[in-house]
């Protein structure tokens, strides 16, 4: 069966959280799936990892960006499917994926988030991705997107920014032509218990709002620390 969806995943020092994310990548009878992890130089066992469960792995200069471009252009599916490396898709994705791609060339798709914590800061924080990609159109990139590859190159596919790639992406795809996939994307909880559930969103908040005053993505780096 000739590959159908690539699926690309950038990765650094992600050994741990990579594990649970190729375990659940989708499968459907009728399409066939081809992974790729794209990796900015991990020190750890992200390239064992994913080379043990079937992935191809090419190594980019560090940055989601740059990483996630380089994980596209080595493939030739006409479907292209980007996730985290912390973020596995749930039960049903494979049907919701082949829907999608048989009726949907001209759209993009992305998924609900979720988070796997069972604290009341993750059900306010994914309730405000909800509204946020409802109200807004501005799904990120731990929602997972899937588009055609004839579209991503119409679109001239992910710059190699150092932060907001995902958002400077869905923003040329447009609200109108964005859908909300029926499946999750479980997230790791572990930067939000880390910087905490009210602090981590309002740092993305600021971000986000600097971001569409102007600010360059390299100065919006240093200021997020990534």
């Amino acid at each position: 069966m000739t590959t159908a969806i690539d699926i690309v995943i950038p990765t650094l020092n992600s050994g741990p959280a990579l594990v649970s994310t190729l375990a659940a990548l989708p499968a459907h009878p009728d399409l066939a799936f081809s992974a790729t992890v794209c990796d900015g130089g991990s020190r750890d066992d992200t390239v064992t990892i994913a080379r043990r469960a079937g992935a191809a792995v090419l190594t980019a200069p560090a940055g989601r960006g740059g990483q996630l471009s380089a994980g596209a252009a080595i493939g030739l599916a006409p479907w292209l499917l980007f996730l985290h490396a912390d973020t596995r898709l749930g039960p049903g994705a494979g049907d919701v994926i082949a829907r999608f791609v048989a009726s949907a060339a001209g759209k993009a798709g992305y998924f609900r988030l979720r988070f796997d914590a069972a604290e009341p800061g993750a059900r306010r924080v994914e309730q405000l991705a909800a509204w946020r990609c409802r109200a807004l159109g501005l799904p990120y990139g731990d929602q997972g997107l899937l588009i055609s590859r004839a579209h991503y190159a119409r679109l001239g596919g992910f710059r190699p920014l150092p932060l907001m790639e995902d958002v400077d992406l869905v923003r040329r795809i447009g609200r109108n032509d964005l859908v909300l996939l029926e499946a999750d994307a479980i997230t790791s909880a572990a930067r939000y218990r880390r910087d905490g559930w009210w602090l981590r969103p309002a740092r993305n908040l600021t971000c986000l709002s600097l971001y569409f005053a102007g600010l360059p993505p390299q100065t919006l780096r240093r200021l997020y620390g990534r």
